[in-house]
């Protein structure tokens, strides 16, 4: 399935800034069963994007604007190829908690399998595990599974009743959230078993059969968990999902803290209030022939034309 994305980000800043320097997590990745054929970052003002790919081999574009604005839009454009990812087995054997071990022995993982800002422990984290009784006692894919659907079932899906740098325990104790949140209580219950669990940002695409609780028109974001027999699988604890070919994959990291779709900074002595509004569409591309893939595009320039909505709050580039 091919899929086109536009994700438009517009700045507005109380009174005009001197200078933006600003990274965008904004390009799909291209591996496993998922390709980027097309992508574009287009600022306005206009500037120069540049690129680098971090250690989790996620695509960073960034840019610097020296000079005076009072609104910054910043339009990503994707075409992206998706297949669906070959079918789970039913359950593991139990002997893949000893190799869970020996991976976390190995020191490969150990950054997915540690705390991170958005993952630490808490009591009202150990409540809840201790709630839904989760230990060892069944294969590792089917407990990862348990843990999605209970996740799915027991928390209300409600955007906006979190913010941007909650932690999990807001969501926890009001068991309320969206999938930012769904997917850090994810990792935090994950982890501790020995299993390695990472963040994925991206995109849904929600077609006529689907029933998924995540909003339309926004981010979205789940986790991948590494299981040696298999490797990394994607679980959509919002939804109820295993991961599959409308789930388009953008960035990896430990949390959110490590992949935003954008981050940066700001010069201005009066500037003292900023808003932000954020449009995503996400729809079916045509096919066409392996002759016929747009020329892959790493950045590009230009001056943005899509007018967007008035932005509500800064809170809104969370991912719902």
């Amino acid at each position: 399935m091919r899929y086109s994305v536009r994700h438009v980000t517009r700045f507005t800043y109380e009174t005009p800034i001197t200078e933006s320097v600003m990274e965008a997590r904004m390009q799909p990745r291209s591996d496993g069963y998922q390709r980027c054929l097309h992508f574009a970052l287009t600022p306005s003002p206009s500037a120069r994007v540049m690129m680098y790919q971090d250690h989790d081999g996620n695509t960073v574009h960034f840019f610097d604007i020296p000079a005076r604005h009072a609104r910054l839009t910043l339009t990503a454009e994707a075409l992206v190829e998706c297949t669906p990812p070959a079918p789970l087995p039913d359950r593991l054997s139990l002997d893949v908690w000893d190799d869970l071990d020996a991976l976390a022995d190995s020191g490969e993982c150990w950054e997915y399998l540690t705390t991170s800002v958005f993952t630490r422990a808490s009591a009202l984290l150990d409540d809840f595990a201790r709630e839904l009784t989760l230990e060892r006692g069944d294969d590792p894919l089917s407990t990862l599974r348990r843990i999605m659907r209970e996740i799915s079932a027991r928390f209300e899906y409600k955007p906006r009743s979190t913010r941007v740098d909650s932690p999990i325990d807001e969501a926890l104790e009001a068991r309320r959230g969206v999938c930012q949140d769904f997917a850090h209580i994810f990792i935090a219950l994950a982890r501790p078993l020995g299993i390695p669990t990472r963040y994925v940002s991206g995109y849904l695409y929600r077609d006529a059969a689907s029933h998924d609780r995540s909003t339309d028109g926004a981010t979205h974001a789940w986790v991948e968990a590494f299981l040696p027999e298999i490797g990394w699988i994607g679980f959509d604890p919002t939804n109820n999902l295993i991961a599959q070919d409308r789930h388009i994959r953008v960035a990896v990291g430990r949390d959110y803290a490590d992949v935003p779709p954008t981050r940066g900074v700001y010069k201005g002595v009066t500037a003292v209030r900023s808003e932000l509004g954020v449009a995503v569409r996400v729809g079916p591309a045509p096919s066409s022939l392996s002759s016929d893939v747009v020329p892959f595009t790493p950045w590009m320039s230009r001056e943005a034309g899509m007018a967007m909505p008035r932005p509500d709050a800064q809170q809104d580039q969370q991912q719902q």
